[in-house]
């Protein structure tokens, strides 16, 4: 498909060198005998899926995690090559696919694990409740754990848990992630008293990258940051990331209209001039990703390399900006609405939203096309 045809009418840029510069950022704070395992959830994090995967790929990443079943196969029948990991559930009746497409099953939790244990060609990760208590074995259950690694029949590759106040700088959270990884520590070096060998071990999300650094697992999970993103304007870091976003989102302004003070823009007349505007359509809407949200919050889109505020309520598949201070402007040119300026910034709109990066560019829609553009 020719890029003129991709860039018609609203679409997603990929930087992959920036996506390589953040890998590289990562590697500086881990072990070099820690590997990076790439969390690819939710089309990566709405980076695509498959055109990130091959370039991780490419650049010597080859341990991934995902959330389901489906993108684990997605993956696969793409040609993605190492370790997939299911983080998420699987019922028991798809499990034979987990076999079938050499995929990673994660053990949620007791009983599923005495539904897993006699399939002898299935590959596990047990997942350690540490406290977060959402999903895994209770860490206090070592006996139950140690008695699944005995099983011969049950095939485990790996051992992991998760923190759930890593990216807060209160005394308390700071002390109960401490107290998380202590009980990790703890249920490994039980497993080693009786010389199990416990597999891979991973406790650090995007996270625990930052804040707790000086640990050393074999893999640490990045997710947001390896696409150059924190969760808000307001992240809590103990080390400093030189990190770029990956990912920009641009559409194009497809009219222009010149109206008079008092006059309104959109349904329900929510947008009145206060003097003469120059205003312009833009070429997408809530139904590609953009929240509808977002409305009367004073948010901006950069054209021209200047900034216009988004005007009136977002519509399905358009919406409206003031170009009074923009000279030039014309029809086809592009709008930036999320990228590495402050204003538009993927933190700055997820502050804006009171909500996080993930959940913002999650959304993305499936009609934005997705080109590599470095």
């Amino acid at each position: 498909m020719q890029e003129k045809f991709l860039k018609n009418r609203a679409w997603v840029e990929l930087n992959f060198d920036n996506l390589q510069h953040n890998i590289n950022e990562i590697k500086k704070v881990i072990s070099n005998k820690t590997k990076i395992m790439a969390v690819l959830k939710a089309n990566a994090y709405g980076h695509d899926l498959i055109l990130i995967a091959s370039k991780l790929n490419e650049i010597g990443i080859y341990d991934f995690a995902v959330a389901t079943l489906d993108e684990g196969i997605k993956l696969r029948k793409n040609n993605i090559k190492g370790n997939i990991l299911i983080m998420g559930y699987t019922s028991i009746e798809n499990l034979k696919y987990v076999i079938d497409y050499d995929l990673i099953q994660s053990v949620v939790d007791e009983e599923y694990a005495k539904s897993l244990i006699n399939m002898s060609n299935l590959k596990v990760h047990l997942k350690i409740n540490t406290g977060m208590n959402r999903l895994g074995i209770n860490y206090k259950n070592k006996e139950f754990i140690k008695d699944l690694y005995l099983n011969k029949k049950f095939n485990i590759l790996g051992i992991y848990t998760h923190l759930s106040t890593s990216n807060s700088e209160k005394a308390e959270d700071i002390s109960f992630a401490k107290e998380q990884i202590a009980r990790f520590d703890d249920v490994i070096n039980y497993l080693k008293k009786y010389n199990i060998s416990v597999g891979k071990t991973h406790l650090q999300s995007s996270y625990g990258i930052i804040n707790y650094p000086n640990l050393k697992y074999d893999y640490v999970r990045a997710g947001i940051l390896i696409y150059g993103l924190y969760n808000d304007n307001y992240t809590y870091g103990k080390i400093y990331l030189n990190l770029l976003p990956v990912l920009s989102l641009k559409a194009k302004i497809v009219s222009i209209k010149k109206i008079k003070k008092g006059e309104s823009v959109g349904y329900g007349r929510s947008y009145q001039a206060l003097k003469d505007e120059k205003i312009a359509a833009v070429s997408i809407g809530y139904v590609d990703g953009y929240p509808k949200n977002l409305e009367n919050l004073n948010v901006k889109v950069l054209v021209n390399n200047k900034y216009a505020k988004v005007i009136g309520k977002i519509c399905m598949d358009q919406l409206t900006i003031n170009i009074s201070n923009i000279s030039n402007v014309k029809v086809n040119d592009i709008v930036t609405l999320i990228g590495e300026n402050k204003y538009i910034k993927a933190e700055y709109i997820a502050t804006k939203l009171k909500t996080i990066t993930p959940e913002l560019l999650g959304r993305l829609g499936s009609r934005l096309n997705y080109i590599v553009v470095k």
